[in-house]
């Protein structure tokens, strides 16, 4: 990582902590305001908002993403409403068209109601603030990007928030595809290959339902609405559909008498897409009645994860089953209607026009059911396809429910808006200055009827939802016994209620327990440590295995030399891990499937279950019958063998110079090129500090760019990091400073003030 920015160690930033704040600054006009709000920035680049009322702070909240991220929330905008041809031009159309289906188009009354009272107040006002800064804006002064690409940003309506959904966060659609293209191929059984069902369940193919009838690239349009703007390609490939780097997050939270403090402390670290800037944006509101900081997404108002002074929270993935793909049979004579219950129900088509940049307008038509958007019509076999999904149900809109629960002053009230909580569904990890730490989950569940939601289901009236379950029949935890709770993605429910079958693999929680137990005063450095920890659970697993096996080839031989050196720590460093890693995910993941499926069928199949790939390496004759043994380690050592030809070639004949990080690397991607790297990486998919990468390219895309550990009650000794940095914009000196470790989440006034890297006093019109 690069030193020229940030806080490197604990003596520097006492030293910085200590220099004297500077001269107050300038004051801008802002209309829509009625009082001043003060906006101080720290020497990180967090604003500290201080408003007299939540109106304008939640103003003066918009007109700030604005200054630091207007590019990047404007392309959120234009992608998520599907506005992206009127400014790019005609090759967006059909992305545009995509992203169309997938905005709310409910009741908008019912929709704001589900957020609560305030809800679109907040958003109005936020809004307004992004509009101000925008209407004020010298076009001279426009950030680069607007430039480089020839507009000026929009203005905002307070729906625009709420109405985009296709940025949500969802699991099963592309299991329930590959599902039954497996099926299809090579039977029911063939599917145990794919995800280990937790709780254990068997499945079977629908009444009605041919899994031969799912075509590969029936989730083209859905894809095509998901992705994220690149201005080099502009598409995704989508056939056989891709199951998507896991988007997982570690937190927990340890009770006063397991902390070296004897307060509260709180970690969490959400892993999500690695770019440039940060998916997060750290910010500080404070009005009375209101005084929250920590890290939300810049386009919505208020924040998802942080503190108010009170009460702090941390949140990661909690794998509701919250999609559905119908299949419906087209009336032979009239291909505008679908087979429903004992007759034929006609399709809801809108049409709309797509502003074009320097063509005419084109006029799009969106096809729906009454279970959702159409996203495929096989005319050949006279089939349509169509997703139901909970993004169209009021209060789904991602993360904009948390301006409820970062009011909350105790558990009770947090677990109470979690009962509600719609989407995405989380796991929140919570501490309080009373000294309360738990854990409660939240997430709009569908209740099916006569089916279990693993592959696509007929849309004819026999597979339908009724209703959704009642977020009080969720367990939580309250103080527990052990001192801590944790939570990273893996199932952590009862047999009942059963909300979705497919979790991430439980290793990262795993070794946050090991931890933690060990620990009996966990510390901010600790806990800074932990998040930052790569030992790999399933790599320490297989090596035991490996101990006992020998070979005849001299390259194999090379290969289990190294390993049995190796200590199952993934670090940058690490020539063990330089092996481990490529030989693990590149050859021993896909040599596994190849055994288990047919390898025409292997070769496409995204990837394995890690569960099940253990399953099969420790106990072989559950996978491969009587001689599963000679089998397994046929299998290790001839991928062992393809890793280590690999590597060599990759990395040169040497073993001894290896370095994982010679290979795995992180580049944090800007649309238009303003990159941040690439760095050295550590870490795996399976470690606390994780890393999604797909070989051969070992390139990190998934990972925490947002971290956070909070001294529950000391709030100024909290930690925080959100690599590159704050600012959307290349040239600020925030917009690469916290690559190179932890800085302080400030909180006081006085802590503000000592260290303010300027002032503005935005005042009303």
């Amino acid at each position: 990582m690069k030193a020229s920015h940030g806080v490197l160690a604990t003596g520097m930033l006492l030293a910085t902590l200590q220099t004297p704040p500077p001269q107050a600054g300038d004051k801008l006009v802002v209309p829509g305001l009625r009082a001043p709000v003060e906006q101080v920035i720290d020497r990180w680049g967090v604003p500290h908002l201080y408003a007299r009322d939540t109106d304008d702070l939640f103003l003066a909240q918009g007109f700030n993403a604005a200054r630091d991220r207007l590019f990047q929330i404007d392309l959120w905008r234009r992608r998520g409403l599907g506005q992206l041809s009127e400014v790019l031009g005609p090759s967006y159309v059909e992305q545009d068209r995509a992203t169309r289906l997938f905005l709310y188009r409910g009741d908008m009354r019912k929709e704001w109601d589900a957020y609560g009272p305030d809800a679109r107040r907040a958003a109005t006002k936020f809004t307004e603030g992004i509009n101000a800064y925008i209407d004020a804006l010298d076009p001279a002064r426009l950030p680069q990007e607007f430039r480089t690409l020839g507009y000026r940003p929009s203005r905002w309506k307070p729906e625009d928030v709420v109405r985009i959904r296709s940025n949500g966060l969802a699991v099963n659609l592309y299991a329930e595809v590959a599902r039954s293209i497996v099926v299809c191929e090579a039977g029911i059984e063939a599917a145990k290959a794919l995800v280990k069902h937790q709780p254990e369940w068997t499945t079977k193919v629908p009444d009605g339902l041919d899994p031969c009838s799912v075509p590969p690239n029936v989730l083209n349009t859905y894809q095509l609405a998901r992705t994220r703007v690149s201005f080099q390609n502009g598409r995704v490939r989508t056939v056989p559909p891709q199951t998507p780097a896991a988007e997982g997050s570690n937190a927990w939270a340890v009770a006063p008498h397991r902390t070296s403090t004897g307060r509260p402390i709180l970690a969490a670290d959400p892993h999500r897409s690695v770019a440039a800037p940060s998916l997060r944006y750290v910010t500080h509101l404070s009005a009375p009645g209101l005084d929250v900081i920590g890290a939300g997404e810049p386009a919505l108002p208020g924040i998802s994860m942080g503190h108010n002074g009170k009460a702090a929270f941390g949140l990661t993935v909690f794998s509701v089953d919250q999609e559905d793909l119908y299949v419906y049979r087209l009336d032979p004579d009239d291909r505008g209607r679908y087979r429903y219950g004992d007759g034929w129900e006609p399709f809801t088509t809108v049409k709309e026009s797509v502003p074009v940049a320097g063509q005419a307008p084109r006029e799009v038509e969106l096809t729906f059911t009454r279970h959702g958007p159409v996203i495929k019509i096989d005319a050949a076999r006279n089939l349509a396809f169509a997703l139901r999904t909970t993004w169209t149900e009021p209060g789904n809109s991602p993360y904009f429910g948390s301006l409820r629960y970062m009011k909350a002053r105790n558990f009770s009230q947090f677990a109470d808006v979690m009962r509600t909580w719609g989407g995405p569904p989380e796991n929140q990890v919570y501490a309080d200055t009373s000294g309360t730490v738990g854990w409660v989950p939240g997430g709009m569940a569908p209740l099916r009827s006569g089916y279990d939601g693993l592959l696509p289901v007929p849309g004819d009236g026999r597979y339908e939802w009724r209703g959704f379950l009642d977020g009080s029949r969720l367990p939580r935890v309250r103080d527990p016994r052990q001192g801590f709770v944790a939570s990273a993605n893996e199932f952590n429910l009862p047999p009942t209620p059963r909300v979705g079958f497919e979790w991430e693999a439980p290793y990262r929680k795993q070794r946050i327990d090991e931890v933690l137990s060990a620990d009996p005063r966990h510390s901010l450095d600790d806990a800074m440590r932990l998040q930052g920890d790569q030992v790999s659970i399933p790599a320490r697993r297989v090596l035991a295995v490996l101990k006992n096996l020998t070979s005849d080839d001299p390259d194999t031989r090379r290969a289990l030399e190294l390993l049995r050196g190796y200590d199952g720590t993934v670090s940058a460093g690490s020539a063990g891990a330089a092996l481990f890693e490529p030989w693990f995910t590149g050859h021993l993941t896909p040599g596994f499937l190849a055994k288990v499926l047919p390898p025409e069928l292997a070769a496409n199949v995204p990837r394995s279950d890690v569960m099940l790939l253990m399953e099969a390496v420790e106990a072989p004759e559950l996978w491969f019958g009587p001689d599963g043994t000679k089998v397994r380690d046929e299998l290790l050592l001839d991928t062992l063998k393809a890793a280590y030809a690999e590597v060599r070639a990759k990395l040169g004949a040497d073993p001894g110079a290896w370095r994982w990080g010679g290979l795995h690397h992180v580049l944090f991607t800007h649309p238009l090129g303003a990159n941040v790297g690439p760095f050295p990486r550590g870490g795996s998919p399976y470690t606390v500090d994780a890393s999604q990468y797909s070989p051969p390219a070992y390139r990190s895309t998934t990972a925490a760019t947002f971290k956070m550990v909070l001294d529950v009650g000391n709030w100024d000794a909290s930690r925080f990091t959100n690599t590159p940095g704050q600012s959307g914009d290349p040239a600020s000196p925030h917009y690469d400073d916290l690559l190179d470790g932890y800085a302080p989440l400030l909180y006081s006034r006085a802590a503000v003030e000592r260290n303010a890297e300027s002032r503005t006093t935005l005042v009303p019109a």
